[in-house]
Formats: structure tokens, sequence, C-alpha cells
């Protein structure tokens, strides 16, 4: 383990992240709030970054193993570093319920142990929203696009933070590939934003909302989330661009250089269009008597299908009270989640495709011993490795579930709701059922329990084995 090359970029992304707390200084100034909370962390932050930075010099070489430990490490840092102006402001006096939320911000989870988010000042709020903008396509690839990074430093760091079962490079150079990323990113961003304001949400709602969007996190600013938004219009705006921010980056990149041939081709997006369609129709029927009309049934069901398999979070009703097949559809959608390379979490649909074609494959085989039989995505056949990693990363997804399910139980709460706050946390989706629903929060689990769920947003996030390669000793024996 190069220990020097891991905490030098480790304390440059602390530096990264100090400048990017200006930002809700500058809301706090517009706003006549106090930005001392944060003034006080960027000041500490960035004397401590310096000096580590000073004794970090040296080899800067980094291989496979070096990036996974960056990616980890700097998740859980950056997020520990970010919760201290909600510590300082004593608006989360709790460090282990500030890193919670914090985690949830960066992770874009958006499940939150706040029973009054309306009693923040708006820097706070805006700082809580903004994680969500910058966790949502990496904060590693985030520094990638603009620090100076070798491509073989950026090729490890890449691999392990990208979500999804291929990491397909768009252009031969890594930084090229992220400012690519993140230049789509920030369009998208601002369109929503544009489109928000049109519909008459205000500037700083439009702005925070469409981070929570964009970063399919959820932290709303309202208690009741988009519900306090009563336009039908809004509601659309933001239910459609939770669907695109789920799509694969990938493919808006064919887009723009007018692969059209590349965009048809995909799989995944068939797959992924082909689910929210027909999830949102079965539950728009199935909660049809609950509204006055059916128009208003196919809103709310687009929306919280939208929000849930994109792992966004947002709510426009208490979908706690619909009818058991509902609720059981969202649950199956909160594993399934969104596409490989998008800003969603869950299991991903390319892994769903990958298990659903290998279990056909397995039964043609048993009926045809003698047949050779080769599992294609997108046209291309799938070599074993590819199918292994993904059917290892299911089983591992599953077990971790299941264990923290278990975990959770100790808390004494019922099984709905500590298995539902589980996967909520794990596939970075939010909301649950019940006690952890829409209208809920996890403010209720003891500290022990919210650290434990805190690791399950990380994993969720970083795809499960960044984050469990710190725990192997093996991992940290110098080279």
């Amino acid at each position: 383990m190069n220990y020097k090359a891991v905490f030098n970029i480790i304390f440059r992304l602390l530096l990264v992240e100090m400048a990017l707390m200006l930002l809700p200084v500058v809301v706090a100034l517009i706003y006549g709030e106090d930005p001392s909370a944060f003034l006080i962390t960027i000041a500490a932050v960035t004397a401590l970054s310096g000096i580590g930075l000073f004794l970090s010099r040296g080899d800067k070489r980094i291989y496979p193993r070096e990036g996974f430990v960056i990616v980890a490490l700097s998740w859980v840092i950056m997020s520990a570093v970010g919760a201290v102006p909600f510590v300082i402001s004593g608006y989360i006096p709790s460090f282990v319920d500030a890193f919670f939320e914090t985690v949830s911000g960066f992770t874009t989870t958006g499940a939150t142990i706040l029973t009054d988010v309306e009693a923040l000042p708006l820097s706070l709020l805006f700082w809580r929203s903004f994680t969500h903008w910058v966790g949502g396509m990496g904060v590693l690839v985030f520094i990638m696009a603009i620090l100076p990074l070798s491509n073989v430093r950026s090729v490890h760091i890449m691999r392990a933070e990208v979500p999804g079962p291929t990491k397909s490079k768009l252009v031969p150079k890594m930084k090229s590939t992220a400012v690519i990323l993140y230049s789509i990113y920030v369009v998208m961003t601002l369109v929503e934003i544009i489109l928000l304001i049109c519909g008459g949400m205000p500037f700083f709602d439009a702005v925070v909302h469409s981070f929570g969007t964009a970063g399919t996190g959820g932290f709303g600013i309202k208690n009741n989330s988009i519900a306090y938004y009563d336009s039908a219009y809004i509601q659309y705006v933001i239910s459609i661009f939770m669907l695109l921010f789920g799509v694969n980056f990938n493919l808006y990149y064919f887009l723009l250089i007018k692969d059209i041939k590349s965009i048809f081709k995909s799989e995944e997006l068939r797959w992924y269009l082909g689910i929210a369609v027909t999830a949102a129709a079965v539950i728009a029927i199935n909660i049809s008597h609950l509204f006055s009309n059916f128009g208003e049934s196919v809103r709310y069901a687009f929306f919280q299908v939208s929000s849930i398999m994109t792992t966004t979070g947002f709510s426009t009703t208490d979908f706690n009270q619909w009818p058991s097949l509902s609720k059981g559809i969202l649950v199956l959608l909160m594993f399934i989640g969104a596409s490989a390379g998008s800003t969603g979490g869950g299991m991903k649909v390319s892994r769903i495709i990958i298990g659903v074609k290998s279990v056909f494959s397995e039964i043609k085989r048993l009926l045809h011993p003698r047949s050779v039989r080769t599992i294609r995505l997108d046209g291309s056949v799938l070599d074993d490795t590819a199918v292994r990693a993904s059917m290892i990363f299911c089983f591992a997804y599953l077990v971790l579930t299941s264990i923290m399910s278990l975990i959770v139980c100790f808390d004494g709460y019922d099984m709905v709701t500590s298995f539902t706050a589980v996967v909520a946390c794990i596939s970075n989706i939010g909301p649950g059922l019940e006690l952890v629903g829409p209208v809920g929060n996890f403010a209720m689990f003891s500290a022990p329990i919210k650290v434990v769920l805190s690791f399950a947003m990380l994993l969720g996030r970083l795809e499960l084995f960044p984050i469990l390669m710190l725990f192997l000793p093996s991992t940290w024996r110098r080279t």
C-alpha cells in the first residue's frame, strides 16, 4: 500500500470540499445568516490539509488496491468533514446524527434524521442538497475533472467509484471522460432549474430540488417534500428528470455525437423504461380508487415509480397508505434501481438483465446439455468473468441486506420498518415503509444503528467492495 499517494489525494479532495463549502457561505451572506459554522470548518480543515499535503509528498504511483482505498476512505472522510458545520451551528448537535445526514447527502440516499427540516437556515439546506449534486456523479470523478491526475491514476479511481458492472471510457483519457460526464451533468441540472422556475417554483427551491433530482438524492426543503408544491407541472418535470438522471450517461454522450444506433442498441435502456412504464401503469390502476380521477392516479404513480426506481426518494403522497400490491412493486423497484453509469443506486438494471438471462441459459443447458450457451448484452457476448462478477455482487448485496436488517431489529421496531430501512439505505433511496415511510424519518433509531445504516449507505453507493476492502488486513500491507 502506497500510503503517501493515498493520503495525498485525500487531502487534495478535502481542499476541494472546502472550496465547495464557500458556496453555502455565499448563500448565508445573501440571506443574512451567520456563516461562521462553515468558515470555522474551512479554516481548520484547510490548515490540516496543507500540513497533510506537505507530509505526503513523494511517490504518487497508485494501483487498483490504492484506487479502491482512496475511493472508500475519501467518501468516509469527506462525509465526516461535511458534517462539522451541522454540529458547530447547533442544528444537529449530535455528530452521529450529522454524520448520518451528510453520508445520506453524499451517497444521494436522502434518508434524514430531521423532524423539522424547515427549521434549518437556508445555507445549511443548500449545503445539505449540494452534497447530493456533488455525490451524484461521484466526488472522485469531480476531482479528476478539475485536478491534474495522470491517466493511470485516474483509471483505478474511476473503476472503483463509477457504479455498475461496466465502466467504459468515452474517450481515451479518463480526465476527458470525467469532464464530458460533468459537462452533461451540469447542463441537465441547469435545464431543470429553468423549467422549475418557469413552473412558478422560487429560485432557491428550484436550485436545491434540481440538485436532489440530478444526484437522485431526494433531500427536500419542505417537511412534506414535493407535495408542498401542489402543481402537476412541477411534479411532472421532476418525474421526467428523475428518469433522465437514472439513464446511463454514456447514452447522452452518444446522443451528442449523433450515434443514435448505440442508443437504440442499449438493452438496459429498453428494460429500464419498460420496467418503469409497466410499474407505473399497474400502480396507477391499483390506486385509482384513492383519487378523484385516473389522471391524478397516473401522475402520483409515475412520480413515485420514477422516484423509487431511480433511488431519488422524493415523494408527493404517503405511499405507505397505498394497497399492498403497489407497495410491493415499490419494494421490488428499490432492489432493481437505475441504470449502470447513472447517478441512481440499487442493484442496477444491467445486473438484473444478466441475472434473468443466466437463469434462462441454465434452464436451456439442462434441457440440451451439449449445446453451447452464451449470454449477450447489447449484442455483445459477455465473458464468464462479467457474469460471475454480477452474480457475486447480487449475492453479496442480498446477504449484507439480510445481516444488517437483523442488526437493525435490535432497536425493537417492526420487521417492515427495520427491513425497508436497510433496503432504503443500501439502495440509496431514502424512504422505506411504516415508520421510515415518506412521512417518517430515521431519528428514532439509536446511535449504533444509525452508524450501521450509514455504513449501508456507503456500501450501496460504492457498490460494496471498496468499503469491504477496508476491513481486509491484506489491503493495508505495504508493497
